[in-house]
């Protein structure tokens, strides 16, 4: 497949997880009486990956996340050449879906931007529960390599076919269910920077920590699978086959 279409697939990609994410948590999970919550916000995420590792899985691999990226590259999954380009189209989805939602969000009385916000990611005073620098950066950070150790697993080819982005989809829900209090969970520097850049001020000065956790993870997650799990091939004992004897012509 042309790069130029892996990078189409991977824009569109981002900007489904971004727009559909982060689109349930401004939208629908306050809603007077029938808000989905913290619940529906993590599955709506879980949904987004799960839908799109179906649809563009077969054409881009469906990163959508710059960390799954660099991830697989460590995992010898993905070539170096390609990573600059994917996490290029990524950043562009997640930033179009943002500001998309945004027109939308406006559209209701009363909704402000700056206190509302688009459920961009934070620690301190920008984290849900107040939670500080340390401890977010090492939940996105473990969480991070916990994914990536999911997806390479799942796609590995001794693994049962045709499930992996189930098993990927509810490895993302089950971490937006452990992690939306700290961080409002990111593992996807993409995901963070299209909202940061609409909203500014905080979640922007708060960016960096949501590309330097994830990325830790994602080469912590892609290089442990491989030396724990990748099957390398013995090689042959030169040594042991020239000790034994040789029969005779």
């Amino acid at each position: 497949m042309q790069l130029a279409r892996r990078m189409i697939a991977e824009a569109i990609g981002t900007f489904w997880l971004v727009f559909g994410g982060c689109g349930a948590a401004v939208i629908s999970a306050h809603f007077p009486d029938v808000g989905i919550g913290l619940l529906g916000v993590a599955f709506a995420f879980g949904l987004t990956l799960l839908t799109m590792a179906y649809t563009i899985g077969h054409i881009s691999g469906c990163h959508i996340n710059p960390a799954v990226t660099v991830g697989l590259w460590a995992g010898g999954r993905f070539p170096a050449r390609d990573i600059l380009p994917y996490i290029i189209a990524q950043v562009v989805g997640a930033i179009i879906a943002a500001w998309v939602l945004m027109i939308i969000a406006v559209g209701k009385p009363g909704f402000d931007l700056a206190t509302s916000g688009l459920a961009q990611n934070g620690f301190g005073a920008g984290s849900p529960g107040g939670y500080g620098l340390g401890p977010a950066l090492l939940i996105e950070a473990v969480l991070t390599a916990g994914f990536l150790m999911v997806i390479l697993g799942s796609t590995d080819t001794r693994a049962p076919k045709g499930f992996a982005p189930i098993a990927i989809g509810l490895s993302l829900t089950l971490i937006h269910l452990i992690s939306i209090p700290v961080t409002n969970t990111s593992v996807n520097p993409a995901r963070s920077t299209g909202p940061a850049l609409i909203v500014g001020g905080l979640a922007l000065q708060q960016l960096w920590l949501f590309w330097v956790a994830p990325l830790i993870g994602g080469l912590v997650g892609g290089v442990g699978y491989r030396l724990l799990f990748i099957e390398v091939p013995p090689k042959p004992d030169i040594v042991g086959d020239i000790a034994q004897p040789r029969p005779a012509p």
